[in-house]
């Protein structure tokens, strides 16, 4: 077993952003996973902690989270400054193949739930050819509702029947975090993990930003540029986000770190 080791939270406008890297979040999955320690974990990029800005509520189920994982630079760079110098990005296309590969020689039962029907399926498809030994417990992608935090009944009992380990979550923020926050207690799985787009990016239904785009910080900008019509309401909100955060670090405004 990998050894963990403490994780320390920074108030980030009022959201605990876990001062962690990849390895350090395998190892809390891995250790929850065998003592059998029920949590979420949360992937934060910037359009996250805004929309926890935003919302009381949002922000209430993000910090009921096991943890809360710096996914993208700007986070990154800001847990750093702040003197955290191990702190790194927890991608969720990354954390899930990693976990997929370091895992599968244990036999913890990986279940998928989110996304279309056919990506899903490709993607399935794709990480069992590229993990033979990984046990994939199951998948489904629930169809679209006229409300995004409702599911159908049978949802919670497929996933527990399964037998899973981990559920990876993708059904977007803040919906996923929504999800998991409200059904945590219904679910048998110790791990439940919000991953976002993952599942599109992994079976190539849709484009990744190069690594150089992802490590300048810039990797916003290039998915507004390739879903504008969808992704500009989310996206509207970061220019305000260093002003907020200039704003805290100099005391003008204070958050309170809510449990």
């Amino acid at each position: 077993m990998v050894e963990q080791r403490a994780v320390v939270r920074v108030n980030v406008l009022g959201v605990g952003v876990s001062a962690v890297d990849l390895d350090a979040t395998l190892a809390m999955i891995e250790g929850d996973i065998r003592s059998g320690t029920r949590g979420y974990i949360c992937l934060t990029p910037v359009h996250s902690l805004m929309a926890c800005w935003r919302d009381p509520d949002v922000r209430r189920e993000f910090n009921r989270s096991r943890l809360i994982a710096p996914d993208g630079m700007p986070l990154v760079w800001l847990l750093r400054a702040l003197g955290h110098p191990r702190a790194g990005r927890v991608y969720g296309p990354d954390l899930l193949l990693a976990a997929c590969e370091q895992f599968q020689d244990f036999g913890f039962g990986h279940f998928f739930y989110g996304g279309a029907s056919q990506v899903l399926d490709s993607f399935i498809q794709r990480l069992g050819a590229r993990f033979p030994d990984l046990n994939i417990a199951g998948s489904h992608a629930p169809p679209f509702v006229s409300s995004q935090y409702d599911e159908p009944g049978d949802d919670l009992a497929r996933i527990n029947r399964s037998g899973a380990d981990i559920v990876w979550v993708a059904l977007g923020s803040p919906r996923q975090e929504r999800w998991m926050a409200r059904h945590r207690a219904e679910l048998d799985a110790p791990v439940l993990i919000g991953v976002g787009a993952a599942f599109d990016f992994l079976a190539g239904a849709k484009p990744q930003a190069p690594h150089w785009v992802q490590r300048s910080g810039l990797e916003w900008l290039f998915r507004l540029a390739t879903e504008p019509r969808r992704l500009w309401r989310r996206y509207i909100w970061y220019p305000l986000f260093p002003l907020l955060i200039a704003a805290q670090l100099s005391g003008l405004k204070r958050y309170e770190l809510e449990s």
